[in-house]
């Protein structure tokens, strides 16, 4: 009888979210927001080219030497002469005001697209202007900046009577190395920069569920105080269960949602190449990361024990309050919590066997968002996992009994917000 009362309470919290309309949404965008970060960064890149006519300038040289030749050559992708898009006007340091004002007219009439300013301190390696309609289109002016570097390499090479060409394919060299993890269990695990990213997405996903959820469990608290449900709801079952029905009601919720955002964006970084192909983008297969099933265990448990260390400290704080407003300052320590670990991301990220990082992947508050982002790029030893989980699991207990105290005395209580101290008299009354 218990266990069927225990289940109605589960039932109708699962229920009355999932055929929410907002839940419908949300479990819509969140593949969408993911398709987005999956697809356009790399067929955004892909169209992130200068335009052809980017060499569709002037250049006032003002050196005496050849440099103007070099960058015009450099931007046209020619040889030395090949001024096809680009003038190269040579003028003397005294007639570089006039040049420019010429050139200025000459870009305002549209006859090109900016001038390039290129004098003495241009050779010392110091500076060069440049004033054109496009100076705000970054990969043009990349393109400018590349040019004027190689010409000014090349002009300052063949003073020092060096072949430049020659030059330019020896130090041209790019050698690329390929980060793999290899796992404790001796498999190879992938990129290393995709485990770090997926650690990342790891991380950023529970940290997510688990607050919105656990906010969803304090307003639900606080919905029911105020419409005096939890009045009638209590005279058939005690307030300890009716807290344990909507924490798993609401965590089943979540879950859910999480299962259908990881089952779409397997699904979507299954088909990223072909539809990239689609869109006339060509890019190498994403080589996913090695996940052993003990971790996706792992991962779930972590998850499943984090939710329901927060949501208990959410619903106690529904309990306490009777008003939204009142609940957002009193939620704040709680949410401060969670918050951390996410401020700690980056340091754990960049050095998961640090002390800090080690010592926060095992602190019961922030163990369930570290600890998932230790085991996605370092192999951890076994024993920090026990001790954290252990940590964690008494720290539940510790949450439900606390809260279970609270909300028996506080879902009832109206009007003023209590004290600690009376918050405190409840815990031992209870």
């Amino acid at each position: 009888m218990v266990r069927g009362k225990l289940w109605a309470v589960v039932e109708r919290e699962y229920l009355e979210r999932v055929r929410n309309r907002w839940f419908l949404i949300g479990t819509f965008f969140g593949p969408i927001v993911f398709g987005a970060i999956l697809f356009l960064p790399t067929y955004l890149a892909s169209k992130r080219e200068a335009n052809a006519d980017v060499a569709r300038i002037r250049i006032v040289d003002a050196t005496g030497t050849q440099l103007g030749q070099r960058i015009s050559a450099a931007l046209n992708g020619g040889v030395m002469g090949d001024t096809s898009l680009t003038q190269v006007v040579r003028v003397a340091p005294a007639a570089v005001t006039d040049a420019e004002r010429d050139a200025e007219r000459a870009v305002t009439r549209g006859e090109f697209k900016g001038y390039l300013l290129v004098d003495g301190r241009t050779l010392a390696g110091q500076r060069a202007h440049y004033v054109g309609t496009n100076a705000t289109v970054i990969p043009e002016v990349d393109a400018v900046r590349a040019a004027l570097r190689r010409g000014v390499l090349a002009e300052r090479l063949d003073r020092a009577g060096l072949d430049a060409t020659e030059v330019e394919r020896l130090v041209s060299l790019n050698v690329q190395l390929r980060a793999e993890r290899l796992t404790t269990a001796g498999g190879r695990g992938g990129s290393g920069r995709l485990n770090a990213l997926f650690a990342i997405i790891v991380s950023a996903l529970l940290y997510m569920t688990i607050f919105l959820y656990g906010q969803a469990v304090l307003r639900g608290v606080i919905e029911e105080k105020q419409s005096r449900v939890a009045e009638v709801v209590v005279a058939s079952i005690s307030p300890t269960r009716l807290l344990t029905g909507k924490v798993l009601g609401v965590g089943a919720v979540g879950l859910t949602q999480m299962l259908i955002w990881i089952a779409t964006g397997a699904l979507m970084l299954r088909l990223r190449e072909a539809v990239l192909a689609r869109l006339g983008v060509t890019t190498a297969p994403l080589v996913l990361p090695y996940i052993e099933p003990g971790m996706l265990v792992l991962l779930l448990f972590f998850f499943l024990l984090g939710y329901l260390f927060y949501a208990s400290l959410f619903a106690a704080v529904g309990a306490m309050v009777s008003t939204e407003q009142e609940a957002q300052q009193a939620q704040l320590p709680v949410a401060m919590l969670l918050v951390l670990s996410i401020a700690f991301l980056q340091p754990a990220l960049e050095a998961p066997d640090s002390t800090l990082a080690v010592n926060l992947s095992m602190l019961p508050f922030s163990s369930p968002i570290l600890m998932p982002l230790r085991m996605s790029t370092v192999a951890v030893p076994g024993w920090q996992i026990g001790l954290a989980i252990f940590e964690l699991v008494l720290a539940c207990v510790v949450a439900v009994w606390l809260a279970a105290r609270i909300y028996r005395i506080g879902l009832l209580m109206y009007g003023k917000r209590p004290t600690l101290r009376e918050v405190f008299r409840w815990v031992r009354a209870s």
